[in-house]
Protein backbone atom coordinates (compact mmCIF):
# COMPACT_ATOMS: atom_id res chain seq x y z
CA UNK A 1 0.00 0.00 0.00
CA UNK A 2 1.67 3.65 -0.81
CA UNK A 3 1.78 5.88 1.63
CA UNK A 4 -1.48 7.92 2.95
CA UNK A 5 -1.11 11.61 2.14
CA UNK A 6 -2.84 14.18 5.05
CA UNK A 7 -4.09 17.77 3.21
CA UNK A 8 -3.81 20.43 6.11
CA UNK A 9 -5.39 23.31 4.73
CA UNK A 10 -4.18 26.19 6.38
CA UNK A 11 -5.19 30.46 6.55
CA UNK A 12 -3.40 32.21 9.56
CA UNK A 13 -3.49 29.24 11.73
CA UNK A 14 0.42 29.49 13.12
CA UNK A 15 -1.23 29.26 16.41
CA UNK A 16 -3.04 25.66 16.17
CA UNK A 17 -0.77 24.62 13.09
CA UNK A 18 2.18 23.21 15.05
CA UNK A 19 -0.03 21.01 17.50
CA UNK A 20 -1.91 20.02 14.72
CA UNK A 21 1.71 19.01 12.92
CA UNK A 22 2.84 17.11 15.62
CA UNK A 23 -0.11 14.74 15.98
CA UNK A 24 0.30 14.05 12.56
CA UNK A 25 3.76 13.51 12.76
CA UNK A 26 3.70 11.03 15.78
CA UNK A 27 0.79 8.68 13.75
CA UNK A 28 1.40 5.18 13.80
CA UNK A 29 1.08 4.50 10.29
CA UNK A 30 2.96 7.57 8.89
CA UNK A 31 1.68 9.47 6.42
CA UNK A 32 2.86 12.35 3.39
CA UNK A 33 1.54 15.48 4.96
CA UNK A 34 0.88 18.22 2.98
CA UNK A 35 -0.05 21.72 3.62
CA UNK A 36 -1.82 23.88 1.57
CA UNK A 37 -1.41 27.75 3.01
CA UNK A 38 -4.23 30.29 1.35
CA UNK A 39 -2.06 32.81 1.70
CA UNK A 40 -1.77 33.20 5.72
CA UNK A 41 0.09 36.62 7.13
CA UNK A 42 0.84 35.12 10.48
CA UNK A 43 3.76 33.31 9.72
CA UNK A 44 2.36 30.20 8.84
CA UNK A 45 4.23 29.49 6.38
CA UNK A 46 7.33 30.33 8.01
CA UNK A 47 6.47 27.98 10.78
CA UNK A 48 6.59 25.19 8.44
CA UNK A 49 9.47 26.03 6.45
CA UNK A 50 11.69 26.14 9.64
CA UNK A 51 10.45 23.46 11.40
CA UNK A 52 8.78 20.52 9.36
CA UNK A 53 10.80 19.76 6.22
CA UNK A 54 9.34 16.75 5.77
CA UNK A 55 5.82 18.77 5.19
CA UNK A 56 5.03 19.35 1.82
CA UNK A 57 4.27 22.91 1.48
CA UNK A 58 1.66 24.15 -1.28
CA UNK A 59 1.24 28.08 -0.81
CA UNK A 60 -1.59 30.26 -2.66
CA UNK A 61 -1.39 33.71 -3.06
CA UNK A 62 -4.78 34.50 -1.61
CA UNK A 63 -7.56 32.67 0.30
CA UNK A 64 -9.15 30.27 -1.69
CA UNK A 65 -11.43 28.72 1.42
CA UNK A 66 -11.45 24.71 2.44
CA UNK A 67 -12.24 23.46 -0.86
CA UNK A 68 -9.70 24.99 -2.21
CA UNK A 69 -7.34 24.25 0.18
CA UNK A 70 -8.04 20.80 0.20
CA UNK A 71 -7.95 20.14 -3.56
CA UNK A 72 -4.36 20.34 -4.48
CA UNK A 73 -3.78 18.01 -1.77
CA UNK A 74 -6.08 15.48 -3.40
CA UNK A 75 -5.00 16.16 -6.58
CA UNK A 76 -1.73 15.38 -5.51
CA UNK A 77 -2.90 11.77 -3.92
CA UNK A 78 -4.15 10.55 -7.31
CA UNK A 79 -0.84 11.58 -9.11
CA UNK A 80 1.20 9.83 -6.80
CA UNK A 81 -0.92 6.92 -6.78
CA UNK A 82 -1.75 6.67 -3.26
CA UNK A 83 -4.58 4.57 -2.01
CA UNK A 84 -6.26 7.27 0.76
CA UNK A 85 -5.96 10.38 1.29
CA UNK A 86 -7.25 12.46 4.56
CA UNK A 87 -8.22 16.22 5.21
CA UNK A 88 -7.45 16.96 8.43
CA UNK A 89 -8.20 21.11 9.78
CA UNK A 90 -5.13 23.07 10.97
CA UNK A 91 -7.33 23.27 14.37
CA UNK A 92 -7.62 19.45 15.10
CA UNK A 93 -5.03 17.13 16.45
CA UNK A 94 -5.14 13.48 16.10
CA UNK A 95 -4.80 10.47 18.59
CA UNK A 96 -2.20 8.44 17.33
CA UNK A 97 -3.93 5.67 15.99
CA UNK A 98 -6.23 7.75 14.21
CA UNK A 99 -4.97 7.28 10.61
CA UNK A 100 -4.13 3.35 11.29
CA UNK A 101 -8.15 2.89 12.21
CA UNK A 102 -9.42 4.89 9.22
CA UNK A 103 -6.84 2.95 7.10
CA UNK A 104 -7.67 -0.38 8.42
CA UNK A 105 -11.18 -0.02 8.19
CA UNK A 106 -10.79 0.99 4.01
CA UNK A 107 -9.00 -1.96 3.70
CA UNK A 108 -11.13 -4.20 4.87
CA UNK A 109 -14.33 -2.51 3.36
CA UNK A 110 -13.67 -1.97 -0.51
CA UNK A 111 -17.47 -0.59 -0.54
CA UNK A 112 -16.68 2.25 1.48
CA UNK A 113 -15.42 5.26 0.06
CA UNK A 114 -14.77 7.56 2.89
CA UNK A 115 -14.09 6.66 7.09
CA UNK A 116 -15.39 9.06 9.57
CA UNK A 117 -13.74 9.44 12.87
CA UNK A 118 -15.29 10.43 16.07
CA UNK A 119 -14.39 14.18 16.66
CA UNK A 120 -14.28 15.76 20.19
CA UNK A 121 -13.88 19.14 21.08
CA UNK A 122 -10.25 20.54 22.04
CA UNK A 123 -10.44 19.61 26.03
CA UNK A 124 -12.40 15.81 25.24
CA UNK A 125 -15.33 16.79 26.95
CA UNK A 126 -18.09 17.10 24.20
CA UNK A 127 -18.49 16.01 21.05
CA UNK A 128 -18.13 17.98 17.47
CA UNK A 129 -18.94 15.10 15.51
CA UNK A 130 -19.61 11.38 14.72
CA UNK A 131 -20.04 11.74 11.53
CA UNK A 132 -22.70 14.10 9.40
CA UNK A 133 -26.28 13.66 8.87
CA UNK A 134 -28.84 14.89 5.60
CA UNK A 135 -32.57 15.61 7.08
CA UNK A 136 -35.31 15.11 5.17
CA UNK A 137 -35.36 19.11 5.68
CA UNK A 138 -32.68 19.88 3.42
CA UNK A 139 -30.09 20.56 6.57
CA UNK A 140 -27.22 18.69 6.69
CA UNK A 141 -26.15 18.77 10.55
CA UNK A 142 -23.22 17.08 12.89
CA UNK A 143 -24.20 14.20 14.85
CA UNK A 144 -23.95 14.25 18.33
CA UNK A 145 -22.87 18.05 18.52
CA UNK A 146 -22.62 19.49 21.77
CA UNK A 147 -23.36 15.98 23.85
CA UNK A 148 -21.35 14.92 26.47
CA UNK A 149 -21.69 11.36 26.78
CA UNK A 150 -18.72 11.08 24.64
CA UNK A 151 -18.63 6.90 24.60
CA UNK A 152 -22.69 7.17 23.32
CA UNK A 153 -21.22 6.57 19.52
CA UNK A 154 -19.05 3.97 20.23
CA UNK A 155 -19.99 1.14 17.32
CA UNK A 156 -19.00 1.42 13.98
CA UNK A 157 -22.01 1.94 11.56
CA UNK A 158 -22.14 3.66 8.17
CA UNK A 159 -23.75 7.07 8.16
CA UNK A 160 -24.54 9.29 5.59
CA UNK A 161 -21.68 11.79 5.38
CA UNK A 162 -17.98 12.51 6.74
CA UNK A 163 -16.68 15.23 8.70
CA UNK A 164 -14.02 17.86 6.64
CA UNK A 165 -12.77 18.09 10.00
CA UNK A 166 -10.56 14.70 9.83
CA UNK A 167 -11.86 12.05 7.34
CA UNK A 168 -10.10 9.80 5.00
CA UNK A 169 -11.44 9.13 1.41
CA UNK A 170 -10.57 6.37 -0.83
CA UNK A 171 -8.35 8.13 -3.98
CA UNK A 172 -9.80 5.61 -6.02
CA UNK A 173 -13.42 7.16 -5.74
CA UNK A 174 -12.10 10.96 -5.94
CA UNK A 175 -10.70 10.11 -9.54
CA UNK A 176 -14.86 8.43 -9.77
CA UNK A 177 -16.56 11.20 -8.78
CA UNK A 178 -15.06 14.09 -8.35
CA UNK A 179 -13.26 16.55 -5.90
CA UNK A 180 -14.43 18.99 -3.36
CA UNK A 181 -16.63 21.70 -5.21
CA UNK A 182 -14.83 24.66 -4.76
CA UNK A 183 -17.73 27.01 -5.19
CA UNK A 184 -19.21 26.35 -1.75
CA UNK A 185 -15.51 27.88 -0.34
CA UNK A 186 -16.41 26.88 2.83
CA UNK A 187 -18.96 24.64 4.57
CA UNK A 188 -20.99 21.79 3.78
CA UNK A 189 -18.33 20.69 0.84
CA UNK A 190 -17.55 17.93 2.82
CA UNK A 191 -21.69 16.68 2.99
CA UNK A 192 -22.12 17.47 -0.90
CA UNK A 193 -19.05 14.88 -1.31
CA UNK A 194 -19.76 12.81 0.56
CA UNK A 195 -23.98 12.93 -1.07
CA UNK A 196 -22.15 12.52 -4.46
CA UNK A 197 -20.31 9.48 -3.10
CA UNK A 198 -23.93 8.11 -1.65
CA UNK A 199 -25.11 8.76 -5.52
CA UNK A 200 -22.73 6.78 -6.62
CA UNK A 201 -23.06 3.44 -4.69
CA UNK A 202 -19.75 4.55 -1.98
CA UNK A 203 -20.56 3.51 1.39
CA UNK A 204 -19.54 6.67 4.21
CA UNK A 205 -18.88 4.73 7.78
CA UNK A 206 -17.84 5.90 10.93
CA UNK A 207 -14.64 4.38 12.84
CA UNK A 208 -14.93 5.34 16.72
CA UNK A 209 -11.54 3.59 17.46
CA UNK A 210 -10.23 7.04 15.61
CA UNK A 211 -10.59 9.62 17.42
CA UNK A 212 -9.39 13.58 16.60
CA UNK A 213 -9.83 16.80 19.48
CA UNK A 214 -10.68 20.40 17.44
CA UNK A 215 -10.80 23.50 17.96
CA UNK A 216 -14.62 23.93 17.19
CA UNK A 217 -14.60 27.23 14.31
CA UNK A 218 -11.83 28.66 15.55
CA UNK A 219 -10.84 29.94 12.36
CA UNK A 220 -14.54 31.29 10.68
CA UNK A 221 -14.99 33.13 14.18
CA UNK A 222 -12.43 35.14 13.39
CA UNK A 223 -14.18 36.66 10.09
CA UNK A 224 -17.67 38.57 11.20
CA UNK A 225 -20.83 37.30 9.21
CA UNK A 226 -18.52 34.56 7.25
CA UNK A 227 -20.82 31.69 9.02
CA UNK A 228 -24.14 33.48 8.02
CA UNK A 229 -22.61 34.06 4.58
CA UNK A 230 -21.72 30.51 3.87
CA UNK A 231 -24.54 28.70 5.48
CA UNK A 232 -27.12 31.19 3.36
CA UNK A 233 -25.35 30.48 0.20
CA UNK A 234 -24.66 26.74 0.47
CA UNK A 235 -27.75 25.28 2.15
CA UNK A 236 -29.62 25.57 -1.24
CA UNK A 237 -26.80 24.53 -3.23
CA UNK A 238 -26.14 21.21 -1.73
CA UNK A 239 -29.74 20.83 -1.95
CA UNK A 240 -30.08 21.32 -5.37
CA UNK A 241 -26.92 19.75 -7.24
CA UNK A 242 -27.72 16.32 -4.88
CA UNK A 243 -31.67 15.71 -3.62
CA UNK A 244 -33.26 13.29 -6.55
CA UNK A 245 -35.83 14.93 -8.52
CA UNK A 246 -38.64 12.20 -7.27
CA UNK A 247 -38.00 14.04 -3.49
CA UNK A 248 -37.06 17.37 -4.29
CA UNK A 249 -40.45 19.09 -3.64
CA UNK A 250 -40.48 16.95 -0.31
CA UNK A 251 -37.79 18.24 0.81
CA UNK A 252 -37.62 21.39 -1.01
CA UNK A 253 -40.71 23.09 0.63
CA UNK A 254 -39.52 22.25 4.50
CA UNK A 255 -36.02 23.71 3.28
CA UNK A 256 -37.65 26.89 2.03
CA UNK A 257 -39.79 27.35 5.51
CA UNK A 258 -36.39 26.48 7.03
CA UNK A 259 -33.98 28.94 5.30
CA UNK A 260 -36.52 31.75 5.33
CA UNK A 261 -36.49 31.15 9.31
CA UNK A 262 -33.10 31.24 8.69
CA UNK A 263 -32.83 34.44 6.84
CA UNK A 264 -34.96 36.46 9.39
CA UNK A 265 -33.15 35.27 12.88
CA UNK A 266 -29.81 36.79 11.03
CA UNK A 267 -31.82 39.75 10.20
CA UNK A 268 -32.62 39.81 13.83
CA UNK A 269 -29.21 39.35 15.28
CA UNK A 270 -27.81 42.33 12.87
CA UNK A 271 -26.56 39.51 9.77
CA UNK A 272 -29.20 40.64 7.42
CA UNK A 273 -26.96 41.90 4.90
CA UNK A 274 -24.39 38.74 4.94
CA UNK A 275 -27.51 36.40 4.92
CA UNK A 276 -28.51 38.30 1.83
CA UNK A 277 -25.34 38.34 0.26
CA UNK A 278 -25.32 34.65 0.37
CA UNK A 279 -28.68 33.91 -0.64
CA UNK A 280 -27.76 36.04 -3.76
CA UNK A 281 -24.58 34.38 -4.46
CA UNK A 282 -26.24 30.96 -3.77
CA UNK A 283 -29.08 31.63 -6.31
CA UNK A 284 -26.64 32.84 -9.25
CA UNK A 285 -24.73 29.48 -7.83
CA UNK A 286 -27.86 27.88 -8.54
CA UNK A 287 -27.96 28.55 -12.50
CA UNK A 288 -24.50 28.02 -12.93
CA UNK A 289 -24.55 24.52 -11.08
CA UNK A 290 -27.45 22.80 -13.12
CA UNK A 291 -25.51 21.18 -16.20
CA UNK A 292 -23.66 19.50 -13.31
CA UNK A 293 -27.07 18.45 -10.94
CA UNK A 294 -27.76 16.94 -14.42
CA UNK A 295 -24.55 15.10 -14.73
CA UNK A 296 -24.88 13.88 -10.99
CA UNK A 297 -28.36 13.01 -11.26
CA UNK A 298 -27.66 10.88 -14.57
CA UNK A 299 -24.47 9.19 -12.96
CA UNK A 300 -25.80 7.88 -10.10
CA UNK A 301 -26.01 4.33 -9.29
CA UNK A 302 -28.47 3.71 -6.09
CA UNK A 303 -32.12 3.84 -6.46
CA UNK A 304 -33.81 7.15 -5.33
CA UNK A 305 -35.10 4.95 -2.37
CA UNK A 306 -32.19 4.76 -0.81
CA UNK A 307 -31.20 8.18 -0.40
CA UNK A 308 -34.21 9.01 0.74
CA UNK A 309 -33.90 5.62 3.84
CA UNK A 310 -29.98 7.02 4.57
CA UNK A 311 -32.07 10.42 5.31
CA UNK A 312 -33.02 11.68 8.61
CA UNK A 313 -36.74 11.90 9.03
CA UNK A 314 -37.33 14.26 11.00
CA UNK A 315 -35.44 17.94 12.37
CA UNK A 316 -32.12 18.17 12.83
CA UNK A 317 -31.80 18.06 16.79
CA UNK A 318 -30.07 21.47 16.84
CA UNK A 319 -32.97 23.37 14.86
CA UNK A 320 -34.38 24.45 18.31
CA UNK A 321 -36.35 27.12 16.40
CA UNK A 322 -37.88 24.84 14.55
CA UNK A 323 -38.71 22.07 17.01
CA UNK A 324 -40.35 24.68 19.18
CA UNK A 325 -42.10 26.20 16.23
CA UNK A 326 -43.51 22.29 14.99
CA UNK A 327 -44.78 21.82 18.78
CA UNK A 328 -46.55 25.12 18.75
CA UNK A 329 -48.43 24.13 15.40
CA UNK A 330 -49.45 20.79 16.60
CA UNK A 331 -50.55 21.82 19.95
CA UNK A 332 -52.83 24.27 17.74
CA UNK A 333 -53.65 21.60 15.82
CA UNK A 334 -54.63 19.67 18.49
CA UNK A 335 -57.02 22.25 20.12
CA UNK A 336 -58.66 22.34 16.37
CA UNK A 337 -59.33 18.71 16.39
Amino acid sequence: MEMPVVVVPNWNGKDSLRDCLVSLRAQSLQAHVIVVDNGSADGSVALVEKNYPDVELVKHADNKGYAGGVNPGFRRAIETGADYVAAFNNDAAADKDWLKHLAGYLDKHPKAGIAACKVLSADGKRIDSTGDQYSVWGLPYPRGRGETDIDKYDSKTEIFGASGAASLYRVSMLSEIGLLDEDFFAYYEDVDLSFRAQLASWKVAYVPAAVVYHHIGATSRTIKGFAVYQTMKNQPLLLFKNVPRRYLWRVGWRFTLAHTLFFLRAISRGQGWPALKGDLKGTYLLFKKSGERRRIQRSRKVPDEYIWSIMTHDLPPNARTLHKLRAGWWRLWGKKA
